[in-house]
């Protein structure tokens, strides 16, 4: 494999700077050059037809969701229950904005974002109790903003498709109707960054192995947790049964064969899977559609696949 043109210009650049790692600055003021990065960066803004801020109390715990309407409909319209990236330690709400408009106006679905606790300060498996209880929100209340409860898919990239593949599982084991679909963009499957990509993609690839540590480190409580699917669905005794799944992976990513091989288990379990690589890219590429033409490639692809399978399930 060789880099993207693109990619290599922005990895060039990127590596070129005097910067501190995320691990070494610590969780707030990671958070806090996050939010700093240039827009330019991410992908383009998208007028929708609506946006509602809303804060659901669900198993006890306030969740802030963020509400996406691409267009005044008469009748209901699918819905992409979407977990944001960033490690479980970083990412929000506003981080994510442009992209989940995207999806909303490329897809024709309603998407509601996740605003999901984070580590350290909460530990896993905090994360995957609000976004199972954002599920199940949804899943009760879709006809206050217009969704369809039939209808419903779940995505996220990075530790967001980690909690979306958990959230699935977990739909299917408490016989949860109305999940039709997985967009898993370069998510996070696997107990341990100990694949050959997290090895071969260690250093110089934007995410680098010490931060993935430090995720990893920040999340969980003490090491058994690791044994629990929730926090590795790639462990997860069968995936029998679960709605068909989109897999998104970047051949530069340390998090690539652990996306392959949770949608190998996935085809080896029956569901139906679309596993579309992007050779010359590098993890959070989708984040940088903006500088990056294969991420907004990536979000319209998404985008149909989502659309493909929401609105055949919506309109039989």
């Amino acid at each position: 494999m060789t880099l993207d043109p693109q990619a290599k210009a922005f990895l060039d650049h990127i590596n070129g700077l005097v910067r501190e790692p995320l691990h070494v600055l610590g969780a707030v003021k990671a958070r806090e050059a996050y939010a700093d990065r240039p827009d330019a960066l991410g992908p383009k803004w998208r007028s929708v037809f609506a946006v509602q801020d809303r804060l659901i109390n669900e198993a006890e715990q306030a969740i802030p969701l963020r509400i996406y309407t691409p267009i005044d409909s008469e009748q209901p319209l699918p819905v992409l229950l979407f977990y944001h990236g960033g490690g479980m330690v970083i990412g929000t709400l506003d981080g994510y904005d442009t992209l989940c408009r995207q999806l909303a106006v490329h897809s024709g679905c309603i998407v509601v974002s996740v605003d999901y606790r984070l580590a350290p300060e909460n530990k896993f498996p905090a994360a995957v109790e609000d976004a199972y209880a954002a599920l199940v929100w949804v899943q009760e209340h879709a006809e206050r903003f217009n969704g369809d409860a039939q209808c419903i898919a779940v995505g996220g990239d990075s530790a967001g498709g980690n909690l979306a593949a958990v959230v699935a599982i977990l739909a299917r084991d408490n016989h949860l109707p109305g999940l039709v679909f997985q967009l898993l963009i370069y998510p996070a499957t696997a107990s341990y960054a100990d694949s050959a990509s997290h090895r071969r993609c260690s250093e110089g690839y934007f995410l680098e192995r010490p931060t993935v540590l430090w995720f990893h480190n920040s999340y969980i409580r003490c090491d058994s947790d690791r044994q629990d699917f929730r926090y590795a669905p790639l462990i997860t005794e069968s995936l029998r049964d679960l709605p068909p799944a989109l897999v998104i992976v970047a051949g530069y990513d340390p998090l690539r064969d652990e996306g392959v091989a949770y949608a190998q288990r996935l085809r080896d379990s029956g569901v139906g899977v679309q596993l579309q690589e992007y050779p010359g890219m590098f993890h959070p590429f989708v984040s940088l559609a903006g500088v990056l033409d294969a991420g907004q490639h990536a979000i319209e692809y998404s985008a149909q696949a989502l659309k493909a399978a929401c609105f055949g399930k919506s309109l039989c």
